[in-house]
């Protein structure tokens, strides 16, 4: 005898997803991940919104998201672009600035962390009516596939939880996530666990050479040492 698949979670009056989606270089995969986040929100009856931060990719990923916000609408693709790369941190802070949402999901454009898992995250959130939720691979029946430790990952924050942490969050780069966490434990919000599968990036090369190794590095030391 087969297990039902639980059932998406259906929209709640009132609630709206905002997902920010900071962009550099991203021209083959945002399309499939604008889909891929249009399905998942779709099929589950949700009202969304995806906000591309794109920061001046040199290959056109900005002019690929004009065409996609005029597929899909523009209350639903909001294009909010950056003259330059700015640190992934301060993208995510611009996104939110022009997010209308009350609860923000952060993630990246590669597909290195599947749409599919929206729902659960959803329905984790609600079931505990939780401040924060994070994807992890450590838990649960989470995978990981060509995946490294420089990975960012996806997380659901309510909008009032997020916009807290980001008055006291002080790194600017890769590390802004990390911090984000150990600032909700500090302030002893409520986070909860999806397990997910990472898979290494689908098109193009990871935005994190060498030197921003180093500057992660040295961020996590600073972090750790002040907090």
């Amino acid at each position: 005898m087969s297990r039902r698949k639980p059932s998406p979670p259906r929209g709640f009056s009132g609630d709206k997803y905002s997902v920010l989606l900071p962009t550099y270089n991203e021209r083959e995969n945002l399309p499939l991940i604008v889909w891929l986040l249009v399905k998942y929100f779709g099929e589950s009856g949700l009202d969304y919104e995806v906000i591309v931060i794109d920061d001046g990719s040199p290959d056109g990923t900005l002019e690929v998201a004009q065409q996609l916000q005029h597929i899909y609408g523009p209350d639903k693709i909001i294009l909010r672009p950056r003259a330059k790369k700015l640190g992934l941190g301060t993208a995510y802070i611009h996104g939110l600035k022009h997010a209308t949402g009350s609860f923000i999901f952060i993630m990246d454009a590669d597909l290195s962390h599947h749409p599919k898992f929206i729902p659960e995250f959803i329905r984790t959130q609600r079931d505990g009516d939780l401040d924060v939720v994070s994807g992890t691979r450590y838990k649960g029946n989470g995978g990981v596939y060509g995946w490294d430790l420089r990975r960012k990952l996806i997380r659901l924050y309510k909008r009032s939880v997020l916009e807290r942490l980001v008055e006291r969050c002080v790194s600017k780069g890769y590390v802004f996530q990390m911090e984000m966490m150990v600032r909700a434990r500090q302030l002893n919000f409520s986070i909860g666990e999806v397990p997910i599968s990472f898979v290494d990036r689908v098109y193009g090369e990871s935005k994190l050479g060498g030197n921003e190794i180093v500057s992660f590095a040295k961020g996590l030391i600073t972090l750790f040492s002040t907090t």
